[in-house]
């Protein structure tokens, strides 16, 4: 035979037997892992046993012990539940007592009750009678009457009632008459006592504004170093606070005159600070004066803090104190505001105390009577001051009758409470003093003011200062919107508006001043 086939048979011969012997392996290595996983199975179920056994003997104790808490909750409960019980048992047995007692009591008392009514019955029936003959007997009486007189009952009754009358009639009104006379002298003689009692009560100053101050100085060389070369200090001074400064002969004393009482404190204070500091040139004296303005104001602010505290007013808006502060440096012809306020603020709290009612709040009242004469602006000149003070305490949360009180002191609106007529003749009392006010000197300051706001109403003026008693109207513009050119104009317009709008005496000198400033710093 060829030795390839004998070879390829010993191969598949081979092949087969290792084909089997495979098998056979595969056979015991399947049994044993068979004979592995029932015994795992089998170890399993015997631990899942026992654990479930524990577990079992677990859940049962934890059943126990909860049944047995419980248990005692319940317990607890059911005490809890028969203590009430017996509680609302006893408190039952209490009412039940004082039940039973109660109506035993009410028993007793029915039983009195029933013999006074017996009483009262037999009471009544005596009087019937004794009522019953005295009919009788008074029948006989008019009868015997009405014989002797020749009338009847009737007729006598009616004489009697007209003769009644007549005599009711005239004493009546005697007595309303004089009631009345007694009334209308006892109510005057009353009022003249309060007035004249809170008069008496009260003393005051006679305070005269003027338009003009004193600035004292040391020696007269002071003067030249205030005038400054060719007058630039003093022409500084003048267009920063708009006061005219009047250097004259008059020795170690320089004349600040305004109208403005604020302007001319600003520039005395500002020259009192530049002659001690002696440091006086342009630059300098502007920063002296904003420095002295912002000082004017916060003093404006103590003021008016102090005002309240002095009258004992309390909770004022700040806005309002610092309006009753701004009345320092306002006169109400001739008169000092804030002196004429504080005046008519206690004299109306000593009325409003004569008269028995509350005086805190009438000097409230007397104080703020005549706040709006302190606001400054354009539309504010427009409204009366009693309707624009009303406004203004109105819109700072001040009570109704302090703002009628305010409203009403000049007749504008209707009174509604009697502050309105206190503080109206507390006013009249403190105006009407002898040496009190100057009408002229109100007047002439409302011209003033009027030339300055004449000038404020053109485009391009930044200040405008009405000096030398309203004889000049002296205006500075800005000079990136007013040229040269147009300078000449605006003053030639201001000029014809003040002659068209104005009433005054003499003539009137509008100069408008524009200034350029070119400043650079060296580093």
């Amino acid at each position: 035979m060829d030795p390839i086939v004998l070879i390829a048979g010993g191969v598949i011969v081979g092949l087969i037997i290792g084909f089997i012997i495979a098998k056979t392996i595969e056979k015991n290595n399947a049994s044993k892992l068979i004979k592995n996983a029932k015994k795992n199975a089998a170890t399993v179920l015997k631990e899942a046993k026992s654990e479930g056994e524990t577990i079992k003997k677990d859940k049962i104790l934890q059943a126990k012990e909860k049944f047995i808490e419980l248990k005692a909750e319940h317990e607890k409960v059911i005490l809890a539940r028969d203590k009430k019980m017996a509680e609302a048992e006893k408190r039952t047995r209490d009412k039940e007592s004082q039940i039973s007692q109660e109506l035993a009591k009410n028993k007793k008392l029915n039983g009195n009750l029933e013999n006074k009514i017996k009483d009262y019955d037999h009471r009544l029936d005596v009087l019937e009678k004794k009522q019953s003959e005295l009919d009788k007997l008074h029948k006989s009486q008019v009868q015997q009457l009405e014989v002797i007189s020749s009338l009847s009952a009737e007729e006598a009754k009616e004489q009697l009632v007209e003769s009644l009358k007549g005599e009711a009639k005239n004493d009546a009104m005697a007595y309303i008459q004089g009631a009345l006379e007694e009334a209308k002298l006892t109510a005057e003689q009353e009022a003249k006592k309060v007035i004249i009692n809170t008069i008496q009560r009260i003393g005051t100053e006679e305070a005269v504004d003027n338009c003009v101050s004193v600035f004292n100085i040391e020696s007269d060389d002071v003067k030249g170093r205030i005038i400054g070369r060719e007058g630039r200090n003093i022409r500084a001074i003048e267009a920063a606070t708009g006061v005219e400064i009047i250097v004259d002969d008059t020795p170690e004393a320089i004349i600040l005159s305004c109208f403005d009482a604020v302007r001319r404190e600003i520039a005395r204070l500002s020259l009192h600070k530049l002659v001690t500091d002696g440091r006086i040139h342009p630059a300098r004296i502007e920063e002296i004066v904003k420095k002295t303005t912002k000082q004017i104001e916060q003093e404006i602010i103590e003021v008016g803090k102090r005002t309240v505290i002095d009258l004992g007013i309390h909770n004022l808006h700040p806005e309002l104190i610092k309006m009753v502060g701004r009345m320092k440096y306002r006169s109400s012809y001739g008169q000092n505001l804030l002196q004429h306020s504080r005046e008519v603020a206690k004299l109306c709290g000593v009325m409003a105390a004569e008269l028995g009612l509350n005086p805190k709040l009438a000097k409230r009242a007397g104080l703020l009577h005549d706040i709006g004469k302190v606001p400054d602006a354009e539309a504010d000149m427009e409204t009366p001051h009693a309707i624009l003070g009303m406004q203004w305490v109105e819109k700072f949360g001040e009570k109704g009758d302090v703002c009628n009180a305010v409203g009403a002191h000049h007749d504008e609106i209707e009174m509604k409470s009697l502050l309105a007529p206190i503080v109206q003749v507390c006013d009249a009392i403190s105006g009407a003093r002898p040496g009190a006010r100057r009408q002229v000197l109100d007047s002439y300051i409302q011209r003033l003011k009027d030339m300055e706001d004449i000038a404020f109403g053109f485009t391009g003026v930044k200040k405008a200062y009405a000096i030398q008693a309203g004889r000049e109207l002296r205006v500075i513009v800005e000079s990136e919107k007013v040229s040269d050119e147009q300078s000449a104009e605006l003053s030639f317009n201001i000029s014809q508006k003040i002659q068209t709008d104005m009433t005054y005496p003499g003539q009137v000198k509008v100069t408008v001043i524009r200034e350029t400033r070119a400043v650079n710093i060296a580093k």
